[in-house]
């Protein structure tokens, strides 16, 4: 994989520190941090952005943002946010083909995690 060909998302955060928290749960560690801008990565190619965004969006269920986590662990992955995943009895394999389960960050972003197949 290379480092400089990848492509990161920017995620609005209505309170960094209880976005950043919530992502290091997933696995994330800050990088990077200036201001209203927290750059989070995992170290095995995970990357993310969180941008201040105070008061958006209104109302979390408003928010039209949304991640896609692959990683191989889904197990591992759900068992630190188990209190937290949004459809009970997940992960499980999807019928589309994935193995997976939702979250819902601090300010509404829909976070999957998953794997291809079981």
């Amino acid at each position: 994989m290379s480092d400089t060909h990848r492509a990161t998302a920017i995620v609005p955060s209505d309170d960094l520190d209880e976005s950043q928290t919530f992502y290091e749960l997933l696995g994330f560690q800050l990088i990077s941090g200036y201001g209203g801008y927290r750059i989070l990565a995992d170290g095995h190619g995970w990357h993310l952005h969180l941008r201040e965004a105070k008061g958006w969006p209104r109302s979390p269920e408003d928010n039209p943002f949304g991640l896609y986590l692959y990683v191989e662990d889904v197990d591992a992955v759900a068992a630190r946010v188990r209190d937290r995943i949004i459809e009970k009895g997940t992960p499980h394999l999807k019928p589309w083909g994935t193995y997976e389960f939702a979250v819902s960050d601090p300010s509404g972003v829909l976070v999957r995690i998953g794997r291809i197949g079981r």
